[in-house]
């Protein structure tokens, strides 16, 4: 069985994949200091809690938390004795090669979610992906990663004007009927709802015109579906894209031989 694990700023997920499904998936919040053994204890007794006794393999991460990268690989060494493949990393082949600038890296997530993007949809696709940050990454006909945009994300932009104006309450994130609000939480949601829809569209519109293409739209990202509602921004919207992706370069670096 093949663990996939990708980290984020905010959660890191575990999926357990056996070859053709995944047969559980359990989040929890990233945390810079929690050890192998925490994350061994956190996932064998979920694993318990759903009555899957299955032996872990291989290994596959994408992190974009370099601090918790190195946990997560002695959990795979110490208790799954296996070598982690990580994204990111020289050993690490990509089925979607970058053509970006020398030297440039892009975010282990970014990539696979043009992994998997390019392996459902056959290029000439933006990915837009609602996560701590809203990137939105474009992968050509032929498979190469062309980078793409990195705008502040949802979340991020409701608690930073709450920190930042003393006087405006946090407030949860919803599609309000109406753009005037009546009220300040009104206003806030207002703003924060309406003002990434046109962010969105205002982007994926220049990135059509630079690329000058057909192209398909696919959101993910736990707030996809709700900036999907009432207005078409995405083609389609596919909630487990990034572990996909991290299934198909796993296959991938396997089926070339480099693990």
């Amino acid at each position: 069985m093949l663990l996939c694990i990708d980290c984020g700023n905010t959660n890191t997920v575990f999926s357990v994949w056996d070859g053709r499904q995944f047969l559980a998936t359990f989040r929890t919040s990233t945390e810079h200091q929690r050890t192998a053994d925490q994350y061994f204890v956190w996932f064998s007794t979920l694993m318990q809690n759903q009555k899957l006794d299955v032996e872990i393999t291989d290994c596959i991460i994408a992190s974009t938390v370099p601090r918790v990268v190195f946990n997560l690989r002695v959990l795979c060494d110490r208790y799954f004795e296996t070598r982690p493949l990580v994204v990111g990393k020289p050993d690490c082949l990509l089925p979607v090669p970058p053509r970006v600038e020398e030297g440039v890296r892009p975010g282990p997530d970014r990539l696979a979610n043009a992994a998997a993007a390019f392996d459902r949809h056959g290029g000439d696709v933006v990915v837009v992906d609602f996560g701590t940050a809203t990137n939105f990454d474009v992968v050509a006909q032929d498979g190469a990663y062309l980078g793409g945009v990195i705008a502040p994300g949802v979340n991020l932009s409701l608690e930073a004007l709450h920190q930042g104006a003393a006087a405006l309450p946090h407030v949860d994130i919803t599609r309000p009927q109406m753009v005037i609000g009546t009220n300040t939480v009104a206003c806030i949601q207002s703003g924060i709802f309406w003002g990434y829809v046109g962010l969105v569209r205002g982007i994926l519109e220049r990135i059509r015109g630079e690329y000058d293409r057909p192209m398909r739209v696919v959101g993910t990202g736990g707030l996809a579906p709700l900036f999907s509602t009432g207005d078409v921004l995405f083609d389609l919207i596919e909630d487990d894209l990034t572990m996909h992706g991290l299934t198909v370069i796993y296959t991938y670096n396997k089926d070339q031989g480099s693990i």
